[in-house]
């Protein structure tokens, strides 16, 4: 083999390895998205840092561990004897036990629709609609309440009610 043959050969693989260099690079360069301006993130739509940063994560507090857990499991668990408390006691007016009743199963509502929002909608990815759906819950929580409070106070009560459509 002559020496021109052998530059020959190493030019052309010098130049077939600049031409698929330069032909995968503007193919990677040319993929857009609709909006050019911010730069698109899989998974949602706003992530503060980059994928190197640590987590942040919240301060500890006792009412979010397994004081939490157990809880919401006593909560749970004690509404089967209060609804079947309320069906015996039908024809008969408890307040306590209505109001008790009422407040059990809006805390038991709350921590069940809380939880969903924590885990679909986390403010770390959704900075605008998470709080917004936060504090919405929130203050649909107050607001059945109070309308537990008025239909106790100024109408024929919980026990009442489960007692009539039960028979109903």
């Amino acid at each position: 083999m002559s020496s021109a043959v052998v530059v020959r050969s190493l030019v052309n693989r010098n130049v077939a390895s600049a031409v698929v260099r330069k032909s995968f690079r503007p193919l990677a360069l040319q993929v857009r998205h609709a909006h050019q301006d911010t730069a698109y993130v899989p998974g949602g739509p706003i992530y503060k840092g980059t994928v190197n940063d640590p987590t942040t994560f919240p301060p500890p507090n006792r009412s979010h561990g397994s004081y939490h857990w157990a809880f919401e499991r006593l909560l749970s668990a004690s509404l089967i004897p209060m609804t079947a408390a309320a069906y015996v006691t039908s024809g008969t007016n408890y307040p306590v036990l209505d109001g008790i009743l009422g407040m059990s199963l809006i805390v038991h509502s709350h921590i069940g629709f809380d939880s969903i929002v924590v885990d679909y909608l986390h403010k770390r990815k959704f900075p605008v609609l998470g709080p917004i759906t936060s504090w919405t819950l929130r203050a649909v929580t107050v607001a059945a309440l109070v309308g537990v409070y008025q239909f106790n106070t100024n109408d024929i009560g919980l026990t009442e009610l489960i007692a009539k459509v039960w028979h109903a």
